[in-house]
């Protein structure tokens, strides 16, 4: 396919929209497909950079007097033209795209309309504002998003709302596994400070005034500030002064790893929080933006950070980093619960079913409380038990105890299978976690539905969405039809009753 993303960054912007869209364009370029940008060229944005990443840019037409925003939620003047005169200067270089991927938050339904009659395209649009579009997939990865937050002024379009969509690099969720085994404070504290790639306010220069009045041993800390951020050699020389307890680094290729370093983390809310979650790394957050708000009181709200704002970081951040130090375990777990840093491979599952009908023939998603009453009808069934390792019929108490518990581990994955037009419950899939990326998968649908290959398809999900560990199958050999079902998703078989499903990539 052809895709074209449009997005910017700029002194005003951030750099944070073209950043999540790059990790998109290099996972959609990897299986295949043609990858372009279309973004203004203005002070701050990073059209050098998303170049020196393999991919063409268009760039659009510049404005003639550069537009300063009358406030960080000035939206439109971050497009620096009309939206007609973007959406013309757009047209003039795009002439044929399957797919359009927009993320701008001065670009909504009108500038979509315009521009999908023209090249009579898919949109997929990424928003954080709860806006209307004129798209066929829309995705919001705030914390506590719904879907039904968008549905009714976006009644066509499917939603993906909520940070289990959360745009990270995959390497997120491969170091995952390395952070879930990570469970003690080290004695030697680690601290990542990241307000983004510009900064504006130059929170980085507050926060390591107020660490170096620690009243006893400084953190050994690490800024990350490229040279696009304004207040960038301000910072750099405070850096070097102080070089006996920090390190700062313009750039890394791999932030999974670094962050996997650290014990805390300090900076503004936004993908980087679902970065430090994915890895369960207690954070302070401060909020630099209008849009970061609504994130930061979500993120306290969950009890997976403490929120400093900027005035009050001399007073407030060192009482803030002795709390994340004294409850750093109970931090820990809320941020692993909430996100796993697969987000990108749904985000391709769905923009893929956009094009391949066969891909929606069955629905997946995070079974929750309210499925303990239909999973436990299934668990009864006779045919459900027939197979099953423990065929004794559980007790409506035991499997309460049961499902609840296997609800609360953020290290086990427990899908439910829907009908995607009807959203009817017809199966579960799931995933517990053996060792450090080895799953045990266990599967099995409603007899109702049996006969209609929703377990192929529940198999062929699994694989799409978690290629990288290893998931291992124990099948009855009596159980001739599960068995020819793994054998036909290319398990390998180890044994008698038991299978193995290497990582894909």
């Amino acid at each position: 396919m052809k895709i074209v993303i449009r997005t910017d960054a700029s002194i005003h912007i951030g750099s944070g929209h073209v950043m999540r869209c790059l990790v998109l364009a290099q996972a959609l370029a990897s299986k295949g497909h043609e990858v372009s940008f279309a973004c203004r060229p203005q002070t701050g944005d990073l059209i050098q950079f998303v170049r020196n990443k393999g991919f063409h840019v268009y760039e659009l037409i510049k404005a003639k007097i550069a537009i300063e925003p009358k406030d960080s939620g000035d939206y439109q003047a971050w497009l620096q033209v009309p939206w007609t005169v973007d959406a013309q200067s757009f047209l003039a270089q795009v002439r044929h795209a399957d797919l359009l991927i927009v993320d701008h938050y001065a670009l909504n339904k009108d500038w979509q309309t315009v521009v999908k009659d023209q090249l009579a395209c898919k949109i997929f649009a990424i928003d954080d504002l709860v806006r209307t579009h004129s798209a066929d997939l829309i995705l919001d990865q705030t914390l506590m998003r719904s879907a039904s937050e968008y549905q009714v002024n976006n009644p066509s379009a499917k939603i993906l709302a909520g940070c289990e969509f959360a745009l990270l690099n995959p390497f997120f969720s491969r170091y995952r596994e390395q952070a879930l085994d990570c469970d003690s404070l080290p004695k030697e504290v680690k601290v990542l400070i990241s307000m983004g790639g510009i900064d504006q306010p130059n929170a980085t220069l507050r926060v390591l005034e107020a660490l170096s009045a620690h009243p006893s041993a400084r953190p050994h800390v690490t800024v990350l500030l490229g040279p696009k951020a304004p207040h960038y050699v301000k910072v750099k020389a405070f850096c070097v002064v102080n070089s006996h307890w920090i390190h700062h680094i313009d750039f890394v290729d791999n932030m999974a790893e670094l962050m996997l370093e650290q014990s805390i983390a300090i900076g503004a809310p936004g993908t980087t929080s679902w970065e430090r979650a994915c890895l369960g790394i207690p954070s302070i957050i401060v909020p630099l933006a209008e849009n970061q708000h609504e994130i930061s009181q979500n993120l306290v709200t969950a009890e997976a950070a403490i929120r400093v704002n900027i005035n009050d970081i001399s007073s407030k951040l060192l009482v803030s980093y002795n709390t994340l130090l004294s409850q750093w375990h109970t931090f820990r777990d809320t941020n692993l619960a909430l996100c796993d840093g697969l987000g990108l491979q749904r985000i391709l599952y769905h923009i893929q079913s956009l094009f391949d009908a066969d891909l929606v023939r069955v629905g997946m998603r995070r079974a929750t409380s309210l499925d303990v009453d239909k999973v436990y009808e299934w668990q009864c069934h006779q045919e459900t038990r027939q197979y099953a390792l423990n065929t004794d019929v559980p007790t409506w108490k035991n499997h309460q105890l049961w499902m609840h518990k296997k609800l609360d581990r953020y290290q086990d994955y427990f899908y439910i299978i829907e009908c995607p037009v009807t959203l009817d419950r017809v199966g579960v899939v799931r995933l517990d976690r053996i060792k450090q990326s080895e799953y045990l998968i266990s599967i099995f649908i409603d007899p109702v539905h049996y006969g209609k290959g929703i377990a192929t398809q529940a198999l062929a999900y699994i694989d799409f969405i978690h290629p990288n560990i290893m998931i291992h199958a124990t099948v009855l050999e009596a159980n001739v039809a599960s068995q020819k079902l793994f054998i036909t998703a290319n398990y390998q078989r180890v044994a008698a009753d038991s299978f193995v499903r290497h990582p894909i990539i």
